[in-house]
C-alpha cells in the first residue's frame, strides 16, 4: 500500500510504500514502485546490522560487556518472541520476513540507485522497548515465549512442578509434617526430605493444573480465531486497530518500539529530502502514519537526542531495595551470632555449608544449560556471595567465563526460529540442538546457575541450618542468640557513646 501523494517539500521529495513484512503482494509492489519512480534514493526500514543479516552476511558477535549489561539477556529474549512471531507468519503465507525491504534494497542495486538505511540500530530500540515496560507486561511477555512453542498443559505443567519444588520447603517447614508421621521425621530437621518431596509434588501438580487451565483459558477459541487475507495488513484500519491494542497491552513498549522509530525514521527521511533526493520509503505498514504525519509537519519532530542512547529504568526499584535487605540481613545474621558469643567453629561451619551448597546447586544446574566445566565452576564459587545480594546473580559471572567459548550475534535469534520451526523434533534432540547456539546456552547458563543459587538458598534456611544448628537449640536456640547479639550489641554501642 503506497502513498498516492508524496510529500515534497523544494528541494526533494518523499514517497512511502507502506508493506507487510510477511506479504508476497508487498514484495511486487516495492519492486514495481522503484521501477516507476526512479528515485535518487530508496530508504527502507532496516538498520546496518539487519540489513548485512537480510544479505545473507554473518553480523557481528556481540561484545560481553554489552551482552551481559543490565537487563540485555531479557532483551534478547523479547526480540527473539517478536523475531518468532513474524517468521511463523511467514511460515504461514510461505514468505521469508523481510522480503519486502530485500525486494527495495536489490530493485536500487539491480538499477544502479542511491541507498538508506534509515531505521534505528535493533540493539537500542530493544533496549529502550524493554526499559519502557513494566514488570508485569515482561513477565506476561516473556511467559508467552515458551506458550508459543509447546501447549499450554506442557507449559504449566513445567511452571507449577518447578514452583513446587521450590515453595514447597517454606510450605512444609511452615505447616510441619503434612505427609509423613512426625514420628517417622528425621529428628532434627526442620523438614523431612521424604515429606518435603512429596509436599512439591502435590504442590507443583495442584500449581500446574491451576496455570494450565488459565492457559488455556487464555487462548481464543477456534471459532473466534477470524482468517483474514495477508493484504489486510498493509490496510490503515487493520494495522491501526492491531498497534492499538499492543499499545493497550504496553504503552510504553509501544513508544519505544512504533513511535520512536517513527520519529527517527522521518528525521532521516527530511534529512535526504531537505538534500534535494527524491526518495521512495520503504516501510512497514504500521509506521506509516506516524512517519507521514512528520514529513508533513518536521517542525514537530522531537530532538534526535531524545531518541537514541541507552534508556535507563526508573531509580527506584523495589527490587533493588529487597537485594539490599537480603545482604544486610545475611551480614546481619553472621554479626549478632559472632556478638552473642558463638563458636567460631560454628561460625565456619555454617559458612562453609553455605558456600558448598549454593556452589554444588549453581554449578550442577549451569551444567545442565550446557555450561563449560570452567563456567559452570565460576558461577559455583561465587555463588554463595551472590545469594545473599540478588543484584549480583552467580548466573551473570558464569556466563561472562562462557562467552570465551560462544560466538553470540543476533543472527543466532534467526537460527533459533528455524530450529524451532520443526515441530517434530523429539524434545531431548531439541534441546541439544538449541544449547549448540549460541544465544540460547548464554540464556539458558545464566538463568540455571541463578535457579541453582535460589533452591539452594532455600534448602540451607529450610533443612541444612536446623541440622547444624542442633547442638545450640536448634533454629530456635540461633534465634535466641540473634536476640542475645543484638543486646550484646546494643550494650557495647550505648557504653562507647555514653
Amino acid at each position: 500500500m503506497s502513498d498516492p501523494a508524496a510529500t515534497t517539500d523544494a528541494e526533494g521529495s518523499v514517497r512511502v510504500v507502506g508493506t507487510a513484512h510477511v506479504s508476497p503482494e508487498s514484495v511486487g509492489e516495492v519492486e514495481e514502485t522503484i521501477r516507476e519512480e526512479r528515485p535518487d534514493v530508496v530508504a527502507v526500514e532496516l538498520d546496518e546490522g539487519r540489513f548485512r543479516q537480510l544479505k545473507g552476511e554473518e553480523p557481528d558477535d556481540l561484545a560481553a560487556g554489552d551482552l551481559l549489561r543490565g537487563n540485555t539477556v531479557f532483551q534478547f529474549l523479547a526480540y527473539w518472541m517478536l523475531s518468532y512471531v513474524q517468521t511463523r507468519l511467514g511460515d504461514e503465507f510461505d514468505i521469508t520476513p523481510g522480503a519486502d525491504m530485500l525486494a527495495g534494497v536489490e530493485t536500487a542495486e539491480e538499477l544502479g540507485l542511491g541507498l538508506a538505511l534509515v531505521d534505528r540500530d535493533i540493539q537500542m530500540t530493544v533496549q529502550r522497548f524493554w526499559a519502557r515496560m513494566t514488570a508485569g507486561e515482561k513477565f506476561s511477555m516473556l511467559l508467552s515465549l515458551p506458550l508459543a512453542f509447546a501447549s499450554p498443559i506442557a507449559v504449566g505443567l513445567g511452571i507449577g512442578l518447578s514452583l513446587g519444588v521450590v515453595l514447597g520447603i517454606p510450605v512444609e517447614a511452615f505447616f510441619g509434617p503434612l505427609v509423613v508421621p512426625p514420628a517417622l521425621a528425621i529428628p532434627g530437621l526442620a523438614v523431612s526430605i521424604l515429606d518435603y518431596t512429596l509436599v512439591a509434588i502435590v504442590l507443583g501438580l495442584g500449581l500446574a493444573a491451576v496455570l494450565s487451565l488459565a492457559f488455556v483459558w487464555s487462548l481464543p477459541e477456534e471459532d473466534e480465531v477470524e482468517e483474514f487475507d495477508i493484504a489486510d495488513m498493509t490496510d490503515t484500519d487493520v494495522v491501526s486497530t492491531m498497534l492499538e491494542e499492543f499499545r493497550g497491552f504496553s504503552p510504553g513498549g509501544a513508544e519505544a518500539l512504533i513511535d520512536e522509530r517513527d520519529a527517527f525514521i522521518a528525521h532521516r527521511l527530511v534529512a535526504l529530502r531537505a538534500g534535494g533526493h527524491r526518495v521512495v520509503a520503504v516501510l512497514g505498514a504500521g509506521h506509516m502514519e506516524g512517519v507521514e504525519r512528520y514529513l508533513e509537519n518536521p517542525e514537530t519532530l522531537p530532538p534526535m537526542e531524545s531518541l537514541v542512547g541507552h534508556e535507563s529504568g526508573r531509580r527506584f526499584s523495589p527490587y533493588k531495595v529487597v537485594g539490599y535487605l537480603i545482604t544486610l540481613g545475611f551480614l546481619a545474621f553472621f554479626v549478632l551470632l559472632a556478638m552473642a558469643g558463638a563458636r567460631n567453629e560454628f561460625l565456619l561451619t555454617l559458612f562453609g555449608a553455605w558456600f558448598l551448597i549454593n556452589g554444588v546447586f549453581s554449578a550442577t544446574l549451569a551444567r545442565l544449560g550446557g555450561a563449560h566445566w570452567t563456567s559452570a565452576l565460576v558461577g559455583g564459587a561465587v555463588a554463595w556471595l551472590t545469594s545473599v545480594n540478588p543484584l549480583l546473580a552467580p548466573g551473570w559471572f558464569a556466563g561472562y567465563v562462557e562467552l570465551r567459548y560462544l560466538d553470540v550475534n543476533v543472527g543466532d535469534v534467526g537460527t533459533l526460529n528455524e530450529i524451532l520451526s520443526d515441530e517434530e523434533t523429539p524434545m531431548g534432540e531439541l534441546w541439544t540442538q538449541l544449547k549448540a547456539v549460541g544465544l540460547f546456552r548464554l540464556i539458558a547458563v545464566v538463568a540455571l546457575t541463578n535457579v541453582g543459587s535460589i533452591v539452594a538458598s532455600f534448602l540451607f534456611a529450610a533443612v541444612v541450618l536446623p541440622v547444624l544448628a542442633s547442638g545450640v537449640g536448634g533454629v530456635g536456640g540461633v534465634a535466641d542468640l540473634m536476640v542475645e547479639g543484638a543486646r550484646n550489641s546494643a550494650d557495647l554501642i550505648w557504653g562507647t557513646v555514653t
